[in-house]
């Protein structure tokens, strides 16, 4: 798929891996809506997208709202999932509250409703890009909750890969990147990412741009679909 000339929708495209995505499809050529349930974010990304990049507000978990977005957008040739969903839980599984390890869930609904509800509007060469996490496949102490929300995303992907072709659709698992999910900042950041990344064979925190290249790169490539692209720095690796 060439991008240029083509619609995309991000929903969580106004921060982080969503906003980097969104500024790249922007680059590219495409026609990009951007959404987000915060109007902040919207506000911030807006000041710095090229002209043309439009932004509407939906919580991907009102599935009315979220219908009504994609009917408006209609049609469209990509569409890309990078919202959380809400807060994630973490801690030891035993001690954990459970309506925080159900609500850590939220990202896989908001992720199912897009699929389910933004289909219909796509074309019938399109692309769906995901966003999960590699926790999914290496679970750290602490991370249990978004460990088992990582793996029914990818597993998602690949069971209902079938059902959509030959609309294709892949998920994009990064590291740990550098994005406004991890609020610390000056020295306490630097430690943080640092100390979360030293072990790595890349020893540093990803940039949103990278992940952002993986997914054009899962967007653009015809001959991938169902499958997991990791941006990790190695992260997967003893």
């Amino acid at each position: 798929m060439d991008i240029a000339g083509k619609r995309a929708v991000v929903l969580g495209g106004t921060s982080g891996i969503g906003l980097a995505a969104t500024l790249q499809l922007a680059a590219g050529g495409a026609d990009v809506i951007a959404a987000s349930r915060s109007q902040a974010n919207i506000d911030r990304a807006a000041a710095a997208a090229p002209a043309g990049t439009s932004f509407r507000q939906v919580d991907v978990l009102d599935r009315d709202a979220l219908s009504a977005l994609f009917a408006e957008c209609a049609p469209f040739d990509i569409l890309v999932a990078a919202a959380t969903g809400g807060e994630r839980a973490s801690g030891p599984f035993l001690a954990m509250d459970l309506d925080g390890f159900q609500g850590s869930f939220r990202k896989l609904w908001g992720y199912v409703n897009a699929v389910r509800l933004g289909t219909e509007h796509l074309a019938a060469d399109g692309a769906i890009v995901l966003v999960s996490g590699y926790p999914a496949r290496k679970c750290n102490p602490g991370a249990i909750a978004i460990s088992t929300v990582g793996n029914a995303v990818e597993g998602f992907a690949r069971g209902v890969a079938p059902e959509l072709a030959p609309r294709r659709i892949n998920v994009v698992s990064p590291g740990v990147i550098d994005t406004p999910m991890f609020p610390a900042q000056g020295q306490a950041r630097e430690q943080l990412l640092g100390a979360a990344t030293r072990n790595q064979l890349i020893p540093r925190a990803g940039r949103a741009e990278e992940v952002a290249a993986a997914i054009l790169f899962a967007i653009s490539n015809d001959f991938m679909t169902g499958a997991t692209l990791d941006v990790d720095g190695g992260a997967l690796l003893p």
